[in-house]
């Protein structure tokens, strides 16, 4: 095992020093085509090459991998590039770990310096205008095919830079393929597919890796392609293909003099003026909460968020949280404000066989006597003699209390 990374780390070596020959002749003060970049590649290899006696095959090799560091990603290009890959967790110099098929594995690759590895954290972070340094040791960002990347840089990460890549699919899940999963059942399905169509306020929740994000994406199919919809994320994820008239807003960290800094909170506020039918928040994750209540208490009928909790009723409870650290309201403020704006919580979760299914559909009903009420119309019922696989289905137990949306849009339960 130590004479086979040893030679991996003999191969790094040549092509951080190759790569560093290559930028030496690119003329940097213009912008270089791919077309320039490979010749020069080329030409260092030829000498190369002939001095090492490498093979047509071995050329090749090195030449697809030079330019993999150059102009993308490096040897993380082809598992960026492999779609049936979901995560890739980069923990330093320590080794890279794959999601394949819902299992996680070590692969065979990994960094052996830093600096290469810091090298493709800066080009990563430089294409959406963000920056991550020592003093701003953590960023989040998102690659040009839309996959999710969070970085956290030493001090912070004791053995860093620890970067964490979800991967989501080239073409958007549909509610078909989520059925063929069985990850819902029809008849959810189309209960869920009447509520976006008339206009009720949905909030998803889920803990890590449960398909909140790609839920909400196989909802926004089902809004009315006339309507005009705003999204909002920290960093741009949601793939709506089939909104003509859609506005996609994202965050943006501050810059290096501290300065700049555009939050969630204030895109949401901004939105408001942008004669939405819909807004769509991307996930909550803290004071930006109460401006999310807002928007949906204020006619924007039909809005879309998500955020983390291991239940509907401790997203409500998260919720609260979330607004407090926004701003100081007396709770019961706090709660009429959810419970004003929220009309249907979908709980998802992700199972011990690492499948991702709809747990929970719950109506919020009310405030009463101080409380928030929810009232379960879905819940998913595991059968027994399942063992590792999970066994069970989605059962309807209740029926929607609040119909005027349904009416006014022609449509029953």
């Amino acid at each position: 095992m130590s004479e086979r990374l040893s030679g991996t780390a003999e191969e790094a070596q040549r092509t951080e020093r190759l790569r560093k020959t290559i930028l030496g002749q690119l003329d940097r003060s213009r912008e270089v085509s791919d077309e320039e970049v490979l010749y020069t590649i080329d030409r260092v290899l030829t000498g190369e090459g002939k001095s090492a006696g490498w093979s047509l095959a071995r050329r090749e090799k090195e030449r697809q991998e030079l330019f993999y560091s150059l102009r993308k990603l490096g040897i993380l290009q082809e598992l960026i590039d492999d779609p049936g890959i979901t995560e890739i967790m980069i923990n330093g110099t320590e080794g890279i770990f794959i999601e394949q098929n819902g299992c996680i594995r070590r692969w065979e690759k990994q960094f052996f310096s830093r600096e290469s590895l810091e090298n493709i954290i800066q080009q990563m972070v430089a294409r959406t205008n963000r920056r991550v340094n020592e003093a701003d040791p953590i960023v989040d960002t998102r690659l040009e095919n839309g996959s999710r990347v969070n970085v956290v840089l030493r001090p912070v990460a004791l053995n860093g830079p620890i970067v964490t890549i979800r991967r989501f699919p080239d073409d958007p899940v549909t509610m078909e393929q989520l059925l063929a999963w069985d990850s819902i059942t029809g008849e959810a399905a189309a209960f869920l597919e009447k509520l976006v169509q008339a206009g009720y306020n949905i909030f998803i929740s889920g803990g890590t890796g449960s398909g909140k994000t790609t839920f909400l994406n196989v909802l926004s199919n089902y809004i009315p392609p006339q309507e005009r919809v705003i999204t909002i994320e920290d960093a741009a994820e949601l793939q709506l293909r089939s909104q003509p008239n859609l506005v996609r807003l994202e965050t943006r960290s501050a810059g290096s003099d501290g300065t700049g800094a555009i939050t969630m909170g204030q895109l949401i506020k901004s939105a408001l003026r942008m004669r939405p039918d819909r807004i769509i928040v991307g996930e909550v994750r803290g004071g930006e909460a109460l401006d999310m209540l807002q928007a949906f208490n204020t006619g924007h009928d039909g809005s879309l968020s998500t955020g983390h909790a291991n239940s509907a009723r401790d997203m409500l409870s998260r919720l609260e949280t979330m607004v407090l650290m926004g701003m100081d309201l007396p709770l019961t403020a706090v709660r009429r404000q959810i419970a004003s704006g929220l009309d249907v919580i979908v709980h998802l979760g992700r199972m011990r066989d690492h499948t991702r299914k709809v747990l929970e559909i719950g109506e919020i009903t009310g405030f009463v006597q101080g409380e928030i009420q929810i009232s379960p119309l879905f819940r998913f019922e595991e059968q027994s003699g399942g063992g590792e696989k999970v066994m069970g289905r989605l059962e309807r137990c209740g029926s929607l209390t609040h119909l005027h949306k349904l009416q006014r849009a022609g449509l029953e339960q």
